[in-house]
């Protein structure tokens, strides 16, 4: 069973095994082939006539007869985790396959999570790396724009969207081919703020976001798409706007008038390429949605790494450098010329890229974590709902762990942050409380937890609230 994160690497994958296997030998499980295809694979599988099953996270669950292995590429991806309940991660799923059938099990990609590092600090896996001189003769040359060099050479670097040593790596570079920028936000201008007072601008009906979509566009909410011709800034009057971020389009748009007669390309949205040829072109792409180049690209621009390392989330740094090394891939070999330039200041995230070790960055923010007490090295259940209904419920689980002697650490409850339009399904006065256990006590945490969100829905003394264990995407 292999498992990757979409279906841009899915046809990779599945071209680099026809090359090895016979075509009736693997079978494609995804849901954008459509539901005949994807039973006809299955029922190939179920009855032993395919013995290789490639997809996306759903194919962690494929009935392969006599497994052997087990693959999941890039775990990190928020992509593998499946959105409604039981939230499974697909490498979650094919640990526990491994486990349970005896099979060989292979986490890779071009950088380690930190749950990858925890197995390996555990002695569950061990790392296959490969030695530093053969990574040294396989990787781009990467400079970091912030550094003192380049601060010495160019006083305006570490403020300039594209730096003095950006703009000379992508003029060299389409000398020899295709060069990748690397952009954090899509569309033109998604974000959008007042001139005079710098406060976000809202949407007059729903509190939404404004942004533009064009440079002849009005602004518009992001939310309910209502128009915003005549906007007035809530908290001081002004009614002058200004580009709180630059997406894409709008990257594009000024790479195109800087390189006059250059190809430009983007990336991003529904608009997401898979490959891109080995020509000369400016290939502007959102962080994920980098096409492959033939023959790889000659040099890539990792634009907006401040503004990605400053994400309000707990895997900022985490997620922001697993994206540099999955775009620097992409780029040739430094003996062939191959460039990788990045804009942040952050030390310890570019120091990984330059170094080219996301091993280390994965021990170090791991062994941050632990001190913390913060998942991974712990786990974390988190509790939604009602305010009374998750205060009675976290009451009753605390009183339960107390006759055992285990004493939760608890962060909350907390108003929910919405990042996006309030729905009724999803309440604005809706609380989360965090819960916080060690793995050793996690067998008989879980139980109680399950024990009374069960109790309490079969005696309906409460309102019901969600109980979700080790969820990525809630700090």
């Amino acid at each position: 069973v292999l498992v990757v994160p979409d279906n841009r690497d899915l046809d990779r994958l599945e071209n680099a095994l026809h090359a090895v296997l016979p075509e009736a030998a693997v079978a494609r499980l995804t849901a954008e082939d459509g539901p005949t295809p994807r039973y006809r694979n299955f029922l190939r599988l179920l009855a032993g006539q395919a013995r290789v099953a490639i997809g996306t996270r759903s194919a962690a669950f494929a009935p392969v007869r006599n497994l052997g292995l087990v693959v999941c590429w890039d775990d990190g991806d928020d992509l593998h985790i499946e959105q409604r309940a039981p939230y499974a991660h697909a490498r979650e799923v094919l640990l526990l396959r491994a486990e349970q059938e005896g099979a060989a099990c292979l986490l890779a990609g071009h950088a380690r999570s930190t749950e990858v590092q925890r197995l390996v600090e555990a002695g569950w896996v061990l790392p296959v790396e490969a030695d530093r001189p053969d990574v040294r003769r396989t990787v781009p040359r990467v400079v970091n724009t912030a550094d003192s060099f380049e601060q010495e050479r160019d006083p305006l670097a570490t403020v300039a969207r594209l730096p003095g040593a950006a703009w000379r790596a992508a003029k060299e570079g389409l000398e020899r081919g295709p060069v990748l920028v690397q952009v954090a936000r899509a569309g033109y201008a998604p974000s959008l703020a007042c001139e005079t007072c710098r406060e976000p601008a809202r949407c007059g009906t729903c509190r939404g976001p404004l942004a533009l979509a064009g440079t002849a566009a009005l602004p518009q909410c992001r939310w309910c798409s209502t128009p915003a011709p005549d906007w007035r800034c809530g908290h001081c009057g002004g009614r002058r706007l200004r580009k709180g971020a630059t997406g894409v389009l709008r990257t594009a748009e000024e790479l195109g008038r800087a390189f006059p007669g250059t190809t430009v390309v983007t990336s991003s949205g529904d608009q997401v390429k898979a490959s891109v040829g080995d020509g000369k072109a400016l290939v502007v792409a959102t962080v994920g949605a980098e096409p492959v180049a033939d023959g790889g690209y000659a040099a890539a621009l990792l634009l907006d790494g401040d503004s990605l390392l400053r994400r309000e989330t707990l895997r900022a740094g985490e997620d922001t450098v697993r994206r540099w090394f999955n775009a620097a891939a992409l780029v040739r070999p430094a003996a062939a010329g191959g460039l990788v330039v990045v804009t942040a200041s952050d030390t310890a995230a570019t120091g990984a890229l330059l170094r080219w070790d996301p091993a280390g960055y994965a021990q170090r923010e791991l062994s941050l974590r632990a001190e913390l007490q913060l998942p991974p090295a712990v786990r974390i259940a988190s509790v939604t709902g009602p305010r009374a209904a998750v205060e009675h419920y976290t009451g009753a689980v605390e009183a339960e762990l107390e006759t055992a002697g285990i004493t939760l650490r608890t962060a909350g409850p907390a108003p929910l942050l919405l990042n996006g339009p309030p729905s009724p399904r999803r309440a604005a006065e809706d609380v989360r409380t965090l819960l916080f256990f060690p793995y050793s006590q996690a067998a008989a945490v879980v139980r109680v937890l399950r024990v009374t969100r069960a109790a309490a829905a079969a005696k309906r003394t409460m309102d019901p609230v969600q109980l979700r264990l080790d969820g990525v995407d809630v700090l």
